[in-house]
């Protein structure tokens, strides 16, 4: 859905099951325990942020991140995991360096962008989850 409708107020709904659609234009905070809630049951395709607060990259693409989350609004969820804070996801998913930025369609994990990386670039790989 694009953003001037969200922005317009109308409520985005699943194309497939017609359910609401939660909107926000920042990414959301997912921990271990709201990770398969929030990312793996998402109808939406989701890009998943590994971060740490010591990591200089992360901080360098933080801000693409959050353009993302804004631009992407209805069409692309983005979610951030602090890997300090939650070791379970990252272990899980054989996540080794950060930034790691991990795409997730219908559950799955699609994609996987490892290092620093211009906004661009991100975008581009996301085109072809939305």
């Amino acid at each position: 859905m694009p953003l001037q409708k969200v922005q317009g107020g109308l409520e985005p709904i699943c194309g497939r099951c017609k359910s609401p659609l939660s909107i926000s234009t920042h990414p959301v905070i997912v921990t271990d325990a709201t990770f398969a809630q929030e990312v793996e049951r998402s109808p939406l395709p989701v890009l998943v942020d590994m971060w740490a607060e010591w990591c200089g990259p992360c901080r360098m693409i933080a801000p693409a991140i959050e353009q993302l989350a804004a631009e992407l609004a209805g069409r692309v969820r983005v979610a951030k995991l602090n890997i300090d804070e939650n070791p379970a996801t990252p272990s899980r998913f054989g996540v080794r360096s950060i930034p790691t930025l991990l795409v997730f369609k219908d559950g799955r994990e699609a994609d996987r962008l490892v290092g620093a990386m211009p906004k661009q670039e991100i975008l581009r790989r996301l085109q072809a989850f939305i």
